[in-house]
């Protein structure tokens, strides 16, 4: 079974949107499973800030930092095959996440994440455990549990069974470096605007064609280091 193991100080959070739709379903049916560490359950134990996972930064500035010492006794509740698996820490320096990363993380047997809140976590947290920073966006939260909840839902979307038409999978914006085709249903004239004549035609073979230049077009214009990508795949 798949499993997301989540640090966190907010547990509570979780879990929000995964506990809805296909998503929340699998998780009941149990196939997959979420692991929340609470943080807070796992202080210092040293000094005059004992109760405390967070302490002011070295050097000076604003706001709170996550204590390698809490995160150790922590990361050793899980079992010696979890700490092996790829660990990850929301942070908007990091690498952009991408739709190859959720094939790669969905096929393991699990991620471990570090949801960081406050002014962030102490380096040696990611330096000491080898945790890869990930980006979700050029934008700043509040912390990684919303984050965290992007991630495990891309992954579990992609797990055996979970999505009824794995169909759509394929067709997904990102597969192959190419955005998705614009979508129709009833009625045929909405406002005044009509469904393209080709996806009513009936005709498998013109309505793979049209969708396929839809995906070129909107890629090209809108996403043109993704077309470019694609270009290069489709030469080699």
């Amino acid at each position: 079974m798949w499993q997301a193991n989540v640090f966190t100080i907010f547990p509570d959070a979780f879990p929000g949107n995964l506990g809805v739709s296909v998503i929340g379903k699998a998780l009941e049916q149990k196939k997959w499973h979420l692991n929340l560490i609470d943080l807070k359950k796992f202080p210092t134990g040293d000094g005059p800030t004992a109760d405390r996972i967070d302490s002011a930064p070295c050097g000076g500035g604003a706001g709170m930092i996550l204590s390698p010492v809490a995160f150790e006794k922590a990361f050793n509740t899980l079992s010696e095959e979890e700490k092996k698996w790829k660990k990850v820490y929301f942070s908007p320096r990091g690498r952009q996440m991408t739709q190859s990363d959720l094939l790669d993380l969905a096929g393991r047997s699990g991620v471990t994440m570090l949801c960081g809140r406050y002014e962030g976590v102490d380096q040696r947290i990611t330096d000491f455990y080898e945790m890869e920073e990930i980006s979700v966006g050029d934008f700043v939260l509040l912390g990684g549990e919303v984050a965290a909840m992007m991630i495990i839902e891309g992954c579990v979307r992609l797990l055996p069974k979970v999505i009824g038409n794995s169909d759509s999978i394929a067709d997904d914006s990102f597969q192959n470096h190419l955005l998705e085709h614009d979508q129709y249903t009833k009625p045929n004239v909405f406002n005044g605007l009509s469904v393209p004549e080709v996806l009513l035609s009936g005709n498998h073979q013109k309505i793979h064609e049209f969708r396929l230049q839809q995906s070129h077009e909107i890629t090209r214009r809108r996403r043109p280091d993704l077309w470019m990508k694609y270009v290069e795949k489709m030469i080699r």
